[in-house]
């Protein structure tokens, strides 16, 4: 028991920070590049600082594809996803707290729902099949790029789609926080972690058809 709460106390520290740094950046003017390489940045860090202990999802969606390819037992999805959304909703309660008269106002962003659902699952698929990849297979065991790749593959996706196709979550946990602050509706927010637990699902199976241990 213990051991499995170490593991659930990492995963929410790491989405708490993950979250909050998408919160600050969005929401008090951070400008151009700024916003991608910081998000992907934390991630980056928090997957290598954590992923020797709980193996650094910090993403529901990452979970799921971890219980489908074996990687992660199926009664601790639901511990893991919940303190994926813990993490995320006290970085949203904290930003809020320290950041309340510095918040940029904005309208929640509108996107074609046929856009944001395909790119959406693309690129959480895209992340998902990476992480079992270079993190989950005795091929690539005890490597040291593991999270610069899982970083630069959010990197990417929030370059190529993230606030012109859909938020550019590729996280469950990420669509909450951005749905609490604002940044867009509760109806994007559904449709994202619709399309980001598929995009999870279909890579943990492409995964289990291609890979051989």
């Amino acid at each position: 028991m213990a051991e499995n709460f170490k593991k659930y106390f990492v995963e929410l520290i790491g989405t708490f920070f993950l979250v909050l740094t998408v919160a600050c950046t969005g929401l008090l003017g951070s400008e151009g590049v700024i916003a991608p390489l910081a998000i992907a940045s934390v991630l980056m860090v928090m997957v290598y600082a954590g992923g020797h202990i709980s193996g650094g999802h910090y993403n529901p969606a990452v979970s799921l594809a971890a219980v489908i390819r074996g990687a992660l037992s199926p009664c601790q999805f639901l511990p893991y996803a919940a303190a994926q959304i813990i993490g995320a909703v006290l970085a949203v309660v904290i930003f809020n707290f320290m950041a309340a008269d510095s918040i940029m106002l904005i309208e929640p962003a509108l996107f074609d729902l046929k856009g944001l659902l395909i790119a959406e699952f693309l690129f959480t698929f895209a992340l998902c099949y990476v992480v079992l990849q270079t993190a989950t297979t005795k091929n690539n065991a005890n490597n040291s790029y593991y999270g610069l790749a899982i970083g630069f593959t959010v990197l990417t996706g929030a370059f190529a789609v993230g606030g012109s196709l859909c938020a550019g979550a590729f996280n469950p946990a990420v669509a909450v926080g951005v749905s609490m602050l604002g940044i867009i509706t509760v109806k994007f927010a559904l449709l994202t972690i619709l399309s980001n637990l598929i995009g999870g699902v279909c890579a943990a199976l492409v995964f289990k058809a291609t890979y051989t241990e």
